[in-house]
């Protein structure tokens, strides 16, 4: 029973880390660089 339980936490800290994510490159924020250097203000590769 423990297991599960655990089990269930990890999955649903997955599914809000997962959520944030999709949420934050919707607003275009993102760890990563999309490759559109007109949201950046960082110099194009």
């Amino acid at each position: 029973m423990g297991t599960a339980i655990v089990l269930a936490v990890v999955a649903a800290a997955v599914a809000l880390a997962i959520r944030s994510m999709i949420r934050d490159k919707k607003n275009g924020r993102s760890l990563q660089c999309g490759g559109d250097c007109s949201h950046c203000g960082r110099s194009c590769h």
